[in-house]
């Protein structure tokens, strides 16, 4: 038996994981598949009389898991005063009224507001207690 071991850039997520092991379970040959999302590696023991690093490799690449993780951009919007499309590149925000859940933002121009209104998302108010 061989052991090979894969850097994963884009394994990020228990859901990767299962279907990296999915994937390569089903390849003739493999014994074992050990894939970490916490380090992004994937360590495959296989038979190399059957299979190679190489048919792995392939494999893991066309799945999309051996390449660089790219950022997708969003164009087809424009900002005030502008001519032609930028892309915009979104952000997550958290707030201390929503406590645990993350929302996402954009940078817009300076002509309009930052964030538009949402129900029950005003700004906090503190109590002043009476003495």
């Amino acid at each position: 038996m061989q052991i090979a071991a894969y850097e994963a850039p884009v394994l990020y997520g228990d859901h990767h994981v299962l279907e990296v092991r999915r994937i390569l379970s089903e390849l003739p040959g493999v014994q074992n598949v050990y894939a970490s999302s916490a380090f992004q590696v994937i360590e495959v023991q296989f038979d190399e009389k059957v299979t190679n690093d190489l048919e792995i490799a392939k494999i893991l690449d066309e799945a999309g898991y051996l390449g660089e993780w790219t950022l997708p951009i969003e164009v087809g919007a424009r900002q005030q005063g502008e001519e032609e499309e930028k892309p915009f590149f979104r952000h997550t925000q958290t707030y201390e009224s929503t406590k645990h859940v993350v929302s996402f933002g954009q940078t817009v121009s300076a002509g309009s507001r930052p964030l538009w209104p949402c129900p029950g998302m005003g700004p906090i108010r503190k109590m002043v207690d009476d003495e």
